[in-house]
């Protein structure tokens, strides 16, 4: 399992987060706006939210980031957003990050769970323990 330790590491080159973290259905929040928005969406939608904050140049997020899109892709019914750690320094300060990439887990706005470090069993054990439990949606 791979972290790496929150740093004001900053070579200046933010722009391949957005290439590398985002992509399937992985939203990157930029914002506090962005991020109120998503959450509000979540609800009404009655989603769950999975959250990864994480930084580009940290190794282990690069390397967890294409599964966390592929998993993205394959559940639908969650909402996976992607927070840069250096782009949102002080909300990421908000949530306590210690260490990245930490996977949050939310319902209703509310965390209800939490994953530090780039660990692929974990991460796809808690996100089928979701699955597995929410009920049937029928399709409108």
């Amino acid at each position: 399992m791979g972290i790496c330790f929150s740093s004001t590491h900053n070579d200046g080159d933010e722009s391949d987060h957005n290439a590398e973290f985002a992509g399937g259905n992985v939203t990157l929040v930029s914002s506090k706006d962005a991020w109120d928005q998503k959450l509000s969406e979540a609800k009404k939608d009655h989603k769950i939210v999975i959250a990864n904050f994480s930084a580009s140049w940290c190794g282990p997020c690069r390397m967890i980031a294409p599964y966390y899109i592929e998993l993205s892709e394959k559940h639908p019914s969650l909402m996976f957003l992607s927070v840069d750690v250096d782009e949102l320094t002080d909300f990421s300060t908000q949530w306590d990050i210690k260490a990245t990439p930490t996977f949050f887990f939310l319902r209703n706005g509310e965390q209800f769970d939490k994953l530090v470090g780039a660990n692929k069993p974990e991460l796809l054990k808690k996100i089928n323990a979701i699955v597995d439990s929410e009920p049937p949606r029928h399709a409108v």
